[in-house]
């Protein structure tokens, strides 16, 4: 019996241990994506991390579809990354707290809850207006929040 409880204990820290740092991963993704596009912006992109999630094409958990692009050495190769905040060779360390309660918060949110974001309720894909990439002609476009416009899968 004492080796049962030892064991759920360790699995409910492990369990703790990787929803923080769920949260912290998406938490990171919607600061340095969208801090500058509203609260709405910068649910967009949770919202985008968690199709992300939930589809086989890419991987099943969120820090690893944050940080998902080429590595070399163990190091995220510069403007190689599927979110472009990662691998731009800046340190992540928000430097506006009230931005990162704002994505931490909206990121407990998301984690916690159901939520439909209708519009982009299916979007895996996203880019600024000033950026025109190759792959945006391949998607279905599904909205326009803020700065960003948003895809899905034909």
């Amino acid at each position: 019996m004492k080796v049962l409880v030892v064991l759920a204990t360790a699995i409910l820290i492990a369990s703790a241990a990787a929803a923080k740092d769920e949260k912290h991963c998406l938490a990171e993704a919607m600061y340095f994506e969208a801090r500058n596009q509203g609260w709405r912006g910068m649910l967009a992109v949770g919202v985008v991390v968690q199709n992300r999630v939930k589809d086989p094409r890419y991987p099943n958990d969120v820090c690893g579809v944050v940080r998902q692009g080429r590595y070399r050495g163990g190091q995220p190769v510069r403007h190689q990354c599927q979110f472009s905040y990662y691998c731009d060779g800046l340190p992540e360390r928000p430097a506006e707290p009230k931005f990162w309660r704002r994505a931490t918060d909206l990121a407990s949110l998301l984690l916690s809850t159901k939520l439909v974001f209708t519009g982009i309720e299916d979007a895996t894909h996203y880019h600024t207006t000033s950026v025109k990439p190759r792959w945006a002609t391949a998607l279905e476009p599904r909205d326009q929040i803020g700065d960003h416009l948003f895809y899905a899968q034909r």
